[in-house]
């Protein structure tokens, strides 16, 4: 007895039903343990930092004033060679960032390591812990990501789910780090999905709530910083704030290639990679004898230059660009942290340098002080990190205040765009960029790049040697029900093809006891078995035929991909994408 369609159908919907909720449930499970876990990394952070002498206020307290100067000087520097020896565990001897949560989306691998992200979190402990220059939401990211990643496998989830539950880590991670619920579910699609597809909405929305009621309830953690009553700006003042966010684009970039050129300047260093943490901490430290407001984070710095008159002029230059060069050269230098936190600190100092200018100039009394710090905030950060949504939410959530988000969009609005035309869409894209996975073009191109066509290699092909003649050519392509020939000599080297048009030519004229050796041979691109399918496609476009011939590097023919099978390749990877995205996947 058949069972009807309908009743099928039901039977499947109902199933499907069932798996969707599951994810949910499971998405919220995997917020209340990302939010756990970024509540107890950051307090551990915090704690260091006391115990070690970083933070402002231990500082303050403390009575020995030769004690606090050598531990600011051997703190960051011991903290520097512990990091190395961690990195030596790690496989690509490096920490694990942002950058690698998207390529593992992004690319479908859907994969992070546990090992390693376990490795890459305390490593970032240590580093804030010891008062390097580098952020603490990017390792919360991090974290995050390969928690869900980790359920995932446990699972053994689809790819799809995999990417969801990635994003689910991650959503709770900046929900509790902020106390910014939607920023927390922007970010996660803005930044590591990069679509809105529904399936995917719920599950990381209640990771993002789940991590907000941790950090705000059961854990009673604060926001980062907090704006009262604010006036209302002037109406020319919001030309002031696109004026901020152009010139914050260009803050912005060289922020990041400060990073990238400290990277290269490091790799070319004959100093071991285990060391250099160690040297950049012992040279921070030296500076921070002079100007302590480039240790660790910089949160009381952030704070503190939201407030008119907390800094003179040449005092937020000053503490800009040491915070600037001390950032790039701990991340360049090998100290495992974000970028982020950091991007923060120099846009807020930016945007005050700003409001003090505008003060001076008009000779007025600025009441609307704070909203040029924000401003400058929002036009550094958001091109670092690509993502000017989040970074509007994180305002908003933070603040409460409409006119303070509406001048920080009047900054974003030229930040990102000038940024993205001049650097890049973030410094993440910039890094994968770097390792070969370019997203400027989309993922859908990006997966096409990754896929190599040596899987789709065929062994349906006619192959003759170069001294068969036309005639018997002609015969054993019509045998096979070929339109072409891939010559190849005794040796198994690929010499080149012939079509049966070009054959059929030449019996007309009289050759048909001519050599295949001796027509000239038609141009015909070859294929490596690395050869992606993108760079295929754009093959293709050059010649008509049934296949390309996919030759190693000896030069010896390995088979064919035909033109069939890459069409269908494409199609099948872009509904791949397309069902995902829309929710069906």
């Amino acid at each position: 007895m058949s069972i009807p369609s309908s009743v099928r159908g039901n039977a499947q919907g109902a199933l499907g039903m069932l798996r969707f909720l599951g994810l949910v449930l499971f998405g919220a499970l995997i917020g209340g343990a990302a939010g756990l876990l970024s509540t107890a990394f950051v307090s551990a952070v915090l704690w260091l930092n006391d115990w070690l002498l970083i933070s402002p206020r231990s500082r303050m307290m403390f009575d020995h004033p030769g004690v606090l100067m050598a531990a600011t000087l051997l703190v960051p520097a011991t903290g520097g060679l512990v990091v190395g020896l961690l990195h030596r565990a790690i496989p690509e001897q490096r920490p694990h960032t942002p950058a690698d949560v998207i390529a593992a989306v992004q690319t479908r691998a859907g994969r992070l390591p546990a090992r390693a992200g376990g490795l890459s979190a305390l490593s970032a402990i240590v580093s804030l812990g010891s008062g390097a220059s580098v952020g603490q939401y990017g390792p919360l990211v991090h974290l995050g990501a390969t928690l869900g990643s980790l359920g995932a496998r446990l699972l053994r989830l689809g790819r799809s789910d995999d990417n969801i539950t990635i994003a689910c880590g991650v959503a709770s991670a900046i929900a509790c780090a902020f106390n910014a619920p939607l920023a927390g579910i922007v970010f996660a699609h803005e930044v590591v999905l990069r679509h809105y597809a529904l399936r995917a909405f719920a599950p990381v929305a209640a990771a993002a709530i789940v991590g907000h009621v941790i950090a705000t309830n059961v854990l009673e953690r604060g926001a980062l910083f907090h704006v009262g009553d604010t006036v209302l700006p002037r109406p020319w003042e919001f030309a002031a704030f696109l004026v901020i966010g152009a010139l914050g684009a260009l803050v912005a970039g060289g922020y990041m290639r400060a990073i990238l050129a400290t990277g290269q300047l490091a790799n070319r260093l004959p100093v071991p990679r285990e060391l250099r943490p160690a040297m950049a901490g012992a040279l921070l430290g030296l500076v921070a004898l002079q100007v302590p407001d480039i240790l660790g984070m910089g949160q009381e710095t952030l704070r503190f230059a939201t407030i008119a008159g907390a800094f003179g002029a040449g005092e937020l230059v000053l503490v800009l660009v040491l915070k600037l060069l001390a950032t790039a050269l701990c991340l360049g230098m090998g100290f495992s942290g974000g970028v982020f936190s950091p991007a923060l600190v120099i846009g807020t100092l930016f945007g005050a340098l700003c409001g003090s200018l505008v003060a001076q100039l008009s000779g007025a009394q600025l009441d609307t002080f704070v909203f040029y710090a924000v401003c400058g905030m929002v036009a550094v950060t958001a091109p670092v990190i690509g993502a000017p949504l989040t970074t509007l939410l994180i305002v908003f959530e933070l603040t409460g205040s409409y006119a303070l988000t509406t001048a920080a969009l009047a900054s974003v609005t030229l930040a990102s765009p000038i940024a993205a035309q001049l650097f890049g869409r973030s410094l993440f894209d910039i890094q994968l960029e770097r390792r070969g996975l370019d997203l400027s073009a989309g993922r859908g191109r990006a997966l096409l790049r990754r896929t190599a066509v040596a899987e789709l290699k065929s062994s349906d092909c006619v192959t003759l040697p170069p001294g068969t003649t036309v005639g018997d050519a002609i015969f054993a392509l019509g045998q096979a029900r070929h339109g072409e020939a891939f010559l190849v000599d005794d040796h198994g080297h690929y010499v080149g093809c012939v079509s049966l048009a070009e054959l059929e030519a030449a019996r007309e004229n009289g050759e048909h006891r001519k050599r295949l050796g001796d027509i000239p041979e038609s141009p015909r691109p070859r294929l490596s078995p690395a050869t992606s399918l993108w760079d295929a496609m754009a093959e293709l476009q050059e010649v008509s035929g049934e296949a390309l011939p996919l030759v190693d590097e000896q030069g010896r023919l390995l088979g064919v991909v035909t033109e069939t099978s890459i069409a269908r390749a494409y199609l099948q990877s872009s509904e791949e994408l397309r069902r995902e995205e829309h929710g069906s996947g």
